[in-house]
């Protein structure tokens, strides 16, 4: 660390330079800069340029450290105007978090701290810039109904812990481009993208699930979705997988043979009304902590065979219409091979 820079603070109140997110010196500039101004609500951010970083001098090494934690979110939405309503929401945004999202219509240079559209707005892009502060999505696009396309353009930042609730009823999105994006400190998936009916597909390839300890609903609801590639996801940690496929009627295969599922203790409705699955492969399952297995297979009305292996029924495990609606073939296939053991 370059102990040799010195900030006055009176001066760095007056600061005001274009921010640069794409030079790495700004980080650490701020980082500097914040430590000074501990909690000074006045100074909300110091803006950075070329002819100030030459004046400090700063080394990469000084600031490299700090290039996840205070780097750049860029989020390019696209509506639906056909379908939009001036009440919605393109975005949820509390009010004592509005500082630190940065919202341009059409690629204004207007920054825009409301988060919806007023009568005479003709918009089809919104780009938004959030900073460091904020470290949770939770909840971010939660019933933004008229959203049709959302691009992560620029994800460099690893604190984000939260992501329930993010796509939550964004039922006309059709085109979710995640190829930035980064998951390595989220513990919280629940219905991350519940009801996303219109999703076709959905490319989870780069995400690392290493901390996840909440799967609830993942996907419930996402009808659309013709396959789904699990085989990076790593769910040692996970708790919950209530209705995590729940409602995925599209999908006819799924492969789950990288899933651990030593923790998990609810798997109720897990694969409910997965009406096109027509096989499970469940060998690698361990179900020894599970308190709850009611309606897991309610209404998979396709599914000819399940493969168990280490698939245990605690006593005292709910497990009320577990395969309910599901077909005689595959209840008496069951039956008769005793897969399931009760201990």
């Amino acid at each position: 660390m370059n102990s040799g820079i010195i900030l006055n603070k009176d001066k760095l109140n007056q600061i005001k330079f274009k921010v640069d997110f794409d030079n790495l010196k700004c980080y650490y500039l701020l980082k500097k800069v914040f430590d000074i101004m501990k909690k000074n609500k006045s100074l909300k951010i110091i803006k950075y340029n070329k002819k100030l970083q030459n004046r400090l001098n700063i080394s990469i090494n000084d600031y490299k450290e700090y290039t996840q934690i205070y780097s750049l979110i860029e989020i390019e939405l696209k509506l639906d105007l056909n379908k939009y309503n001036n009440n919605d929401k393109f975005i949820n945004i509390s009010d004592n978090k509005k500082d630190y999202f940065h919202i341009y219509f059409d690629n204004s240079n207007e920054e825009i701290k409301r988060n919806y559209l007023e009568e005479d707005d003709e918009v089809k892009t919104i780009r938004i810039i959030i900073d460091y502060h904020v470290k949770s999505f939770k909840g971010l696009f939660k019933n933004c109904s008229c959203i049709s396309s959302i691009l992560f353009k620029k994800f460099y930042r690893n604190n984000i812990t939260d992501m329930s609730y993010m796509f939550y009823g964004c039922y006309l999105l059709k085109e979710l481009n995640l190829s930035n994006f980064i998951t390595n400190n989220v513990t919280d998936m629940r219905f991350m993208f519940y009801d996303c009916s219109s999703l076709i597909e959905l490319n989870l390839s780069n995400f690392i699930t290493n901390n996840v300890i909440d799967m609830c609903g993942t996907f419930c609801g996402c009808n659309s979705l013709k396959e789904l590639n699990l085989s990076n996801f790593v769910t040692n940690n996970v708790i919950d997988m209530n209705r995590t496929f729940s409602g995925c009627i599209s999908i006819k295969e799924l492969n789950l043979s990288n899933f651990n599922t030593n923790n998990v203790t609810d798997m109720s409705l897990m694969f409910s009304r997965c009406s096109s699955l027509k096989e499970l492969n469940l060998s690698n399952f361990n179900t020894i902590k599970v308190t709850n297995m009611n309606e897991m297979f309610f209404g998979c009305s396709s599914l000819k065979e399940i493969n168990f292996s280490y698939f245990n029924i605690r006593k005292g495990t709910q497990r009320k219409n577990m395969f309910s609606r599901c077909p005689d073939e595959l209840k008496k296939k069951i039956k008769e091979q005793k897969k399931i053991r009760r201990i």
